[in-house]
């Protein structure tokens, strides 16, 4: 019976550093920009031409 209330607390001490981690990600803006990622495949991509050495 021990074991049980010891996974429960680890699992929720796991699952609250990831509900922490995410509110981090959300407040440092990772979440700001969520449709050019999805149209960026699109976009023609720039050839830049070869310098002659």
């Amino acid at each position: 019976m021990t074991i049980i209330f010891l996974l429960i607390g680890i699992s929720l001490l796991v699952a609250l550093t990831f509900l922490g981690a995410f509110f981090w990600a959300v407040r440092s803006g990772q979440y700001e920009d969520d449709y050019t990622p999805a149209v960026r495949m699109l976009f023609e991509d720039e050839v830049e031409p070869d310098e002659p050495a």
